[in-house]
């Protein structure tokens, strides 16, 4: 997670008006654990951004998406295009998802082996 990510969930927090710990527990994490993703410092954010959202109502997009506005030529930033670069956050979020889908799926068929026996 980055500090800029971090910076909005804070923001997002204090309107909200809840405590690190309030939202802490409604994704059932402890206070530092949420304090260190504010603090971009954690990147378990990625296995709580539906939820992460829920709280905030918002969606991932308005979570990740930059604050700033580009009005006229995008342009190029160090040789990459905006396009580009927002391409290659929707797919990351998208590995993020596949993987969280996959650790699901192990997780129900781990559950149904020990059920079964």
């Amino acid at each position: 997670m980055t500090i800029s990510i971090g910076n909005k969930l804070k923001k997002l927090r204090k309107n909200k008006g809840y405590s690190q710990e309030e939202v802490a527990n409604l994704l059932h994490n402890s206070q530092s654990t949420y304090a260190r993703i504010e603090n971009g410092e954690s990147h378990s954010s990625a296995n709580h951004i539906v939820k992460i959202c829920e709280v905030y109502e918002i969606t991932p997009e308005e979570l990740i998406k930059s604050d700033s506005v580009v009005i006229g030529n995008i342009g190029t930033n160090n040789g990459v295009g905006y396009a580009e670069v927002v391409n290659q956050l929707s797919e990351k979020l998208i590995e993020q998802y596949e993987l969280r889908l996959k650790e699901k799926d192990e997780q129900i068929k781990n559950l149904k082996t020990q059920i079964e026996k």
